[in-house]
């Protein structure tokens, strides 16, 4: 049988975000070349896999249009077979209702190699997050773990002896589940929990009974979630404790923590490697996050003008960076000309922006100046020295950047050496996960960081624009980071909803979170 050059992962994403996925798990999904991969994945995962990577969704999800499982053995041959390292992430574990076992024949059969690694099973994390034990020394000394999937197939006579229930896939069939255990000598009063998207900032929790569940959700929209019944339930009273971010929302109790951005949908438009921090902070303030990169951030075209101003660093008195590119950019080609930050003892550094100092400060220097406002308009009219006859050293973007900045050192006099010291330009597509999101109207919030941004957003969105509602922007809010991003969005996109009174990611989160409470709360 012949061995194919590539290998097939079948993968346990775990039970919701990246922080649950196993070491290995991780590892692996950042290398990926192909990432084949159910519905339920959580974006945040599917966000490790490189950007150049195939990423192909196979449904599997109740209710909606899923790939056959024979295509999708097929296309696993396929891919390996043509010497890639594939991903087939499964939700959970994908030897618990992952039928793995099919696609592990296909490629035994096709005679490609293989590897399974192991998840956490929601079966197992739900309960855990939602402080219910599954066993107990008095209340239940075994559980059972099912899918209700197909309720006519299992025994319910048998399965209503048993202490603890998990059950998953059975939302859908939550009235039926209720009905045969209660049919099968379950008492009304038996404890009911039901966790929906556990481990990700939409958890939602619901406590009831037998008697008064299927009331208590009769207008929830309960997918995708896990069933707990037995006594254990009554546990999570003395065994849970507030959640750090306060993303769970407890449906069974008249006090309800929410986070800030819960339910709320948020594309992120930023360079691709760097927007994990930012959209992190918003993910801890509940919103689910979309990250759309507009920006592919590379090295110039000619690093010769760069590099000449470094050979020759000790003839400038002022070095002006205005974003952490710049200063990534400038600094590792400061490395490779075999120089490090000594080479600046006697240039004093001006930044534009906290990340900016941040990122500097990584590099072991403190900058002597930082405008107020933190833009860089603002740096000639505040900078703490006479620019007459000053010689400035600024590293930017090659392409795109804006002009104010150094027109205006040189009207007061200053000699501004320009080099390119990086470039960004648009990618060649959309994100699939934001165009799908955008055509069935699920974002709520869109923000923007640069009027680059913008400009860029804008012509991905116009090469897709057939593929959009006519309206696809009318509920939509507008959010940016300072007054020249507004004046593009006012530009580009008719309007802007939310600018931060801090030009930072921290006072654009800071300001959105202040608007999603006000249109929740009109009145306060």
């Amino acid at each position: 049988m012949k061995q194919w050059p590539g290998k097939v992962y079948i993968v346990g994403a775990g039970p919701g975000s990246k922080e649950y996925l196993t070491v290995k798990a991780h590892s692996l999904i950042t290398k990926a070349e192909v990432l084949i991969y159910d519905a339920l994945v959580d974006e945040s995962i599917l966000q490790l896999a490189p950007a150049n990577s195939l990423k192909i969704e196979m449904g599997k999800r109740g209710g909606k249009v899923s790939i056959s499982q024979s295509r999708i053995n097929s296309l696993l041959v396929e891919k390996c077979q043509l010497g890639k390292q594939v991903i087939r992430l499964k939700t959970g574990d994908p030897f618990i209702f992952g039928r793995a076992s099919t696609e592990i024949q296909a490629l035994i059969e096709a005679g490609c190699e293989f590897e399974v690694v192991p998840g956490i099973s929601s079966a197992l994390a739900a309960p855990l997050v939602a402080g219910i034990p599954l066993t107990d020394t008095v209340m239940s000394r075994a559980f059972v773990v099912l899918t209700a999937h197909d309720i006519e197939a299992l025994d319910w006579k048998e399965i209503s002896q048993i202490e603890t229930l998990v059950i998953l896939m059975g939302a859908r069939n939550l009235g039926e589940i209720v009905h045969q255990l209660l049919r099968h000598q379950r008492i009304p009063q038996t404890p009911v929990a039901i966790i929906q998207n556990c481990a990700t900032p939409k958890q939602q929790i619901w406590v009831g009974s037998l008697g008064d569940i299927v009331q208590k959700t009769y207008a929830e929209y309960l997918s995708p979630s896990v069933i707990i019944v037995g006594e254990v339930v009554r546990l999570r009273d003395y065994l849970q404790y507030p959640h750090p971010n306060n993303m769970v929302r407890e449906k069974s109790e008249a006090k309800t923590k929410i986070a800030p951005l819960a339910n709320k949908t948020i594309l992120v438009t930023r360079s691709a490697s760097q927007s994990s921090k930012f959209s992190d902070r918003l993910k801890q303030e509940g919103a689910t996050v979309i990250e759309v990169p507009a920006l592919v951030v590379t090295p110039p075209s000619s690093c010769y003008n760069l590099d000449q101003a470094i050979h020759n660093i000790n003839s400038f008195q002022w070095l002006i960076l205005t974003s952490t590119n710049g200063v990534d950019y400038f600094f590792e080609r400061l490395g490779e000309k075999g120089k490090d930050s000594r080479a600046l003892a006697g240039v004093k550094i001006a930044v534009v922006g906290k990340k900016t100092a941040e990122s500097l400060k990584t590099h072991g220097l403190e900058p002597d100046f930082i405008p107020p406002n933190f833009v860089a308009d603002s740096l000639v009219a505040n900078l703490p020295e006479t620019l007459r006859g000053i010689k400035i050293l600024f590293p930017r973007v090659e392409t795109g950047g804006r002009e104010v900045l150094v027109n205006e050192l040189n009207s007061q006099g200053a000699e501004v050496v320009e080099v390119a010291a990086y470039e960004s330009s648009c990618p060649e597509n959309i994100a699939p996960e934001a165009l799908l999101a955008l055509q069935n109207r699920q974002v709520d919030i869109i923000t923007f960081a640069s009027s680059k941004t913008v400009r860029i957003f804008c012509y991905l969105i116009a090469e897709n624009n057939n593929k959009l509602p006519v309206d696809w922007l009318e509920n939509i809010c507008i959010a940016s980071i300072g007054p020249q991003t507004s004046q593009s969005c006012q530009s580009f996109l008719g309007r802007v909803d939310v600018e931060a009174q801090e030009y930072t990611l921290d006072g654009l989160i800071e300001a959105i979170v202040k608007w999603v409470r006000v249109i929740s709360c009109p009145d306060d």
